[in-house]
Formats: structure tokens, C-alpha cells, sequence
């Protein structure tokens, strides 16, 4: 059972994602004012998605994008070689000055009591500038796509990004593949032209076009407009809230058939309670609940949308597809950097329940 997606079954590409490049500078546990040393990680909550599909998961994918050709952009373009992720470039040339420039995004990891600290570069940035009309989509779609997926982080980037993603879902649907919209809400980009109302405006527009949406119950709110229940949540891990608003969603949107998020209560930047829940055709698939021990939480939420895309993309059932994502979400929190080093294998034994015993 696939939640009644109707995947198509073969396509040269398994996902194809459009979604900005950009890289995250990461002094470790030390906060930025003290720190001598970086370490740079290739990153793109849209592109996170089809990484972590190609490394860990071994299907074909694909990124839309921008690309600078200067040195930061042959950094990126050679990690995402190393991903296994196609490229499909818009190149843009750097005048040596000022731009246009692939993002950088600061983020300390915090420790204990002590949260991360996360703040942008995204001036005169490349992404920004992609608009309607800048890839051939039907050409794209021609080569066999089964599933499309974009973000709220791409669509918050200028007036001209949402509509893409409008322009490539509508080519999506009509060559027949699946999409998957990760709502993503980011208050910093969204108000720096027009906040909570601007992002609805175009967010509504684009989840028109969508079989599978990724967010939680303050993603639905401030991204999509959906009042929230009369329900007082009794933690971070109680789904009521989210499950009670899922009514509004496919009320709004009724093609949608899939509704996901993880769930997590911070105890502190290193020791995390986390869980998933699901929603797919009138069914609530809810993942097991565990203690994690965090060395990096960025981009959990995008293992959790690979490894559960996976599992549709591959006829799992749907609690499987919930496990799996939740699996490796949770794993992913154990590395440095934004995408996955975890293998399927690990994944496979986590969502059944295996322990961090040695593999002899």
C-alpha cells in the first residue's frame, strides 16, 4: 500500500528536489565569537532530502538549483558529486566582489543547557534570483520522475521562488509523479518581506499542487493558515494538536494524502525525546518514542521526509514507511553536518528496535 499515491513504478530518477544550495559553517560546540576553526557542510533542506535518498537509501536523485562559479560553488558542487545527487544547474558567474553568492548559514551546536545559535548570509544570493521560465520542466519531467519534492525555506527566498515551485509541481503532476512540499516554516526569511500573511499567500498556492506535506502544527499555522484546535497539547510528544488539524488541511486540500512530522521535546541541546506521527487516507500511523542522545540536530526533520519517502517509494507499509523515517531522522542526529552517513542497514535494525550494541 503506498496511501493511494499512485507512484509511478520506474522513472530515471527516483526524486527529483528543487531547493537552494547553500553551506553551513559549524564551529563545533564553540560559539562563534570564540572559535578559530570551521567546518564547512553542504546543505539545502530540499537537497537534504534527495542526499540522504541517494547515500544512505541508494535511489536515484536529482537537484534543481542555482550554482556560482567561483570556489565556494566548486566546494558545494563537489560535495553533492559526492552525495550521488544530480545536478541541474542555473549557473551564475560571481563579478569578484559582491555576488551573486551561494548562502552561508552559522550554526553553532550549543551544549547542554547552552541551545544553538543559528543566523544567515543570504545576501545577493544566487537562489533567490531562479524565477519562472529558468528550466525546461517538461523536459525534465520527460526523462521519468516518480516523485518531486520542494520546501517553505526555497519558497521564502523571493517573490520569484514560490513561483517556480509552482511551475515545477504543475509540470510534475502532469508527467504523473508524485509531490511532496516540506513546509518548513522560517520566521526570519518569511519577515523580512511580509511574514505569516506573505507566506500563506504563496504557500496556499503552491499546496494546491501537493500529494504529500511535511510539518508541524505551528508549520501548518504559520504557513499554511490552519486555525489550530481547541486542544492543549500535554507535551512536544503528544500529537493531538497536530491530528486535530489534519481535518482543515485535507478540507482546504483535498488531493493531499499524506501528512507527517516528527516529534521531539528538547530536554536539553544534547538529550532529546523524539517520535513521528503520520496521517495517510484516514489513517494516524505513530512511530516508537526514544531518548536521544544529540550530537548535531540539524536536519533531523529531513532524514525523517527521506527515510519515510523511501518507504513509500518502495511499497512499504505504511507504519514501516513511518519507522523508517523516524529511524533515520534519529540517526542522523548522531552525525556532524546536515545529511546522512548512516546506512540502510542501520536504519533496517533501528526501526526494529536495535540498540547501539557493537556489530561484531
Amino acid at each position: 500500500m503506498n496511501a493511494d499515491l499512485n507512484i509511478p513504478q520506474a522513472g530515471t530518477l527516483d526524486l527529483l528536489s528543487l531547493g537552494a544550495l547553500v553551506h553551513r559553517v559549524d564551529p563545533g560546540a564553540i560559539p562563534f565569537r570564540k572559535s578559530a576553526h570551521w567546518t564547512v557542510h553542504v546543505s539545502g533542506g530540499e537537497y537534504n532530502v534527495a542526499a540522504n535518498l541517494a547515500d544512505c537509501f541508494q535511489l536515484r536523485t536529482g537537484i534543481v538549483t542555482a550554482m556560482v562559479d567561483y570556489p565556494i560553488g566548486d566546494l558545494i558542487a563537489e560535495r553533492v558529486r559526492a552525495m550521488g545527487v544530480r545536478p541541474f544547474y542555473k549557473h551564475f558567474a560571481h563579478n569578484g566582489v559582491n555576488g551573486p553568492n551561494m548562502a552561508t548559514v552559522y550554526s553553532d551546536r550549543g551544549y547542554g543547557v547552552r541551545a544553538p545559535v543559528v543566523f544567515y548570509n543570504r545576501a545577493n544570493e544566487a537562489a533567490a534570483q531562479l524565477k519562472p521560465g529558468d528550466f525546461d520542466w517538461p523536459a525534465l519531467m520527460a526523462e521519468g520522475v516518480r516523485w518531486f519534492h520542494s520546501g517553505g525555506i526555497f519558497a521564502a527566498l523571493s517573490e520569484t521562488t514560490g513561483e517556480v515551485i509552482i511551475e515545477a509541481m504543475q509540470a510534475a503532476r502532469a508527467a504523473g509523479a508524485v509531490t511532496s512540499f516540506d513546509l518548513n516554516y522560517r520566521a526570519k526569511l518569511w519577515n523580512l518581506w511580509g511574514g505569516p500573511a506573505k507566506a500563506q499567500s504563496v504557500i496556499q498556492r503552491i499546496v494546491e499542487h501537493v500529494d504529500v506535506l511535511v510539518g508541524n502544527e505551528e508549520d501548518l499555522q504559520l504557513g499554511l493558515g490552519i486555525a489550530g484546535p481547541n486542544i492543549v497539547a500535554q507535551s512536544s510528544l503528544d500529537p493531538s494538536v497536530f491530528l486535530g488539524m489534519i481535518d482543515q488541511v485535507v478540507a482546504q486540500y483535498p488531493q493531499v494524502k499524506v501528512v507527517a512530522t516528527t516529534l521531539r521535546e528538547v530536554h536539553s541541546t544534547n538529550h532529546h525525546t523524539w517520535s513521528a506521527v503520520a496521517w495517510m487516507n484516514g489513517q494516524t500511523y505513530t512511530a516508537p518514542t526514544v531518548e536521544l542522545e544529540v550530537l548535531d540536530r540539524v536536519g533531523g526533520g529531513d532524514g525523517f521526509a527521506a527515510g519515510l519517502f523511501y518507504g513509500l517509494l518502495t511499497g512499504a507499509e505504511p507504519q514501516e514507511a513511518v519507522d523508517l523515517g523516524w529511524a533515520h531522522g534519529a540517526l542522523l542526529t548522531t552525525f556532524p553536518g546536515d545529511t546522512t552517513m548512516a546506512t540502510l542497514e542501520q536504519v533496517r535494525a533501528f526501526a526494529r528496535g536495535g540498540s547501539a550494541r557493537i556489530q561484531r
